[in-house]
């Protein structure tokens, strides 16, 4: 049996903005969230807008994998608010690297490897 385990990074998602920025999605800066797996995790009280994690939502399963590092998604990390508007920035920082089971996160097999 051949290991089936893949590694991903932890992520924290910050808002960032300019001192005394006026920001329009109830965020206050240093306001996040963290993404653990799969699993997104809130500190207690704090919300998080649905607008601005749509804005970052399609990024997260790419920074969470190991990427080259001349790939744009391992250099930019700060996604405009999607407000116009607003000022603020999502800042999303690899923390941490954990590790999974492939059999303990799908039903799907892995393939057999062939000796060919």
């Amino acid at each position: 049996m051949s290991d089936d385990s893949f590694e991903l990074y932890d992520l924290r998602v910050e808002v960032v903005a300019p001192e005394s920025a006026h920001l329009y999605c109830g965020a206050t800066p240093g306001d996040h969230f963290e993404l653990r797996g799969e699993m997104l995790h809130l500190p207690p009280g704090q919300g998080f807008s649905i607008y601005s994690l749509a804005a970052v939502l399609p990024l997260l399963a790419a920074k969470q994998r190991v990427t080259h590092p001349h790939d744009w998604m391992s250099t930019d990390a700060e996604v405009a608010c999607p407000d116009p508007n607003c000022p603020s920035h999502l800042r999303i920082t690899r923390t941490g690297i954990r590790r999974f089971s492939h059999a303990e996160t799908t039903a799907v097999p892995l393939a057999e490897k062939s000796d060919t």
